[in-house]
């Protein structure tokens, strides 16, 4: 009897290193900063920010989960 070997069920392993974890929150940490670093005004980075926080909840947080749940990583 033969073993099958499992897949993972790690949706990152499926991404490029530009679309890994740590690259998503490098880039938009860098992009915050840099709003606070040429503006320096609360209001701005805020702007700036939360449209990249949004992102990252969606992408870091919600995206795996649902990718795990819907089974879409068997069909790899």
């Amino acid at each position: 009897m033969s073993k099958q070997k499992q897949k993972p069920s790690d949706p990152w392993s499926y991404k490029p290193w530009w679309c890994q974890p740590w690259s998503i929150l490098l880039t938009g940490t860098m992009i915050i900063a840099s709003s606070w670093a040429l503006v320096k005004t609360v209001w701005v980075t805020i702007l700036v920010a939360l449209p990249i926080l949004l992102w990252w909840t969606f992408f870091l947080l919600i995206w795996p989960h649902l990718m795990r749940d819907s089974g879409s990583l068997d069909n790899y």
